[in-house]
């Protein structure tokens, strides 16, 4: 296993324990990271409450559910992220949702500016993007996928504003919200379970 995965998993916390810090950094006007801002705090207390509605309320279908109950590999799902990232906020609870329903899918999470050395391994279009997934192999340590920062739906929507506008504007980072909250989990479920199917093809022929 690449040592900085290793070492990465090894200070790794559970969501549970993730939730849990979140909470407490929203109790204290506070948030993840080398910045602490007003405005960073701000979506952290925004973001707590984003996914205190998602883990009540994020459902996964029967189709869903067979295919996710049908993965036999053992891996775990690393994630990079931070308590101020409105997309993690939308992401990681739906994550958490899929992998309690196979035991062999691990969920760890760790934050993006205490693990420099793992987030410049996995950046997106040369951004360091948060949240990313980087799905390992449990008996070999190897990286088999990645996923991230945003469900495919998502990321198409930002692509196609970035070129026609240059850049995301706060109306359009609204809209996004619009959207995931419209989505309902439903595009990382299908991103999800459609690599996993590519993980462990025979299951799905």
């Amino acid at each position: 296993m690449n040592a900085t995965i290793k070492s990465s998993l090894e200070r790794s916390m559970s969501y549970q324990s993730y939730r849990a810090l979140v909470k407490q950094l929203a109790e204290d006007n506070s948030n993840t990271g080398l910045e602490k801002t007003k405005t960073y705090a701000h979506y952290t207390k925004l973001n707590d409450k984003r996914m205190k509605r998602w883990d009540k309320t994020v459902k996964v279908s029967k189709a869903a559910l067979k295919r996710i109950a049908e993965f036999q590999h053992k891996i775990t799902w690393l994630v990079i992220t931070e308590s101020w990232c409105g997309d993690a906020a939308h992401v990681i609870p739906v994550l958490n949702k899929i992998a309690v329903l196979n035991t062999n899918i691990t969920l760890r999470l760790v934050l993006r500016d205490v693990s420099p050395e793992l987030m410049d391994d996995f950046l997106t279009n040369g951004n360091r993007s948060v949240p990313k997934v980087i799905c390992i192999d449990d008996e070999t340590g190897e990286v088999i996928h990645t996923y991230g920062p945003r469900p495919t739906e998502a990321t198409n929507y930002v692509k196609r504003f970035k070129a026609r506008h240059g850049a995301l504007t706060p109306d359009f980072k609204a809209d996004l919200q619009h959207w995931y909250n419209g989505d309902k989990g439903q595009n990382v479920i299908e991103d999800v379970t459609q690599f996993l199917s590519l993980l462990e093809p025979s299951v799905y022929q």
